[in-house]
């Protein structure tokens, strides 16, 4: 099907921005409209669409009883919540904040195996 194919293409093309925001991010920033060094009032909003946009997807997904895609997110969701963790470990961050990001990431990883084990949806 082409929305199948079109939508995976999508998929790879977000994956690639998210690469490139990592491996250059100075470029990235600037090809995004913010400049080279965005200051953190910006990240704050970067990251706080994120987490709307994904918040309301783990809701739709639940609401409407996807619970394989729901595993898939909460599955991905937790590897983010170790890779910010890990973030915080390179700034120096504080433990309250680093023990907040790896137990989400805990809670994310049980409640994935949940939803997988009700296969599908209902």
């Amino acid at each position: 099907m082409a929305l199948r194919g079109i939508a995976i293409a999508a998929g790879l093309l977000l994956a690639l921005i998210g690469l490139r925001f990592l491996l250059v991010p100075a470029d990235a920033f600037r090809t995004f409209g913010i400049g080279r060094s965005p200051g953190p009032e910006t990240l704050a909003v970067i990251i706080g669409i994120r987490d709307l946009w994904l918040g309301a997807l783990g809701i739709g997904l639940a609401a409407l009883r996807q619970w394989r895609a729901l595993a898939l997110w909460l599955g991905l969701g937790a590897l983010v919540c170790w890779a910010d963790a890990a973030v915080v470990v390179r700034a120096g961050g504080p433990a309250a904040a680093l023990a907040f990001h790896a137990g989400s990431g805990v809670v994310c990883a049980v409640l994935a195996w949940l939803c997988a084990r009700l296969r599908g949806g209902a």
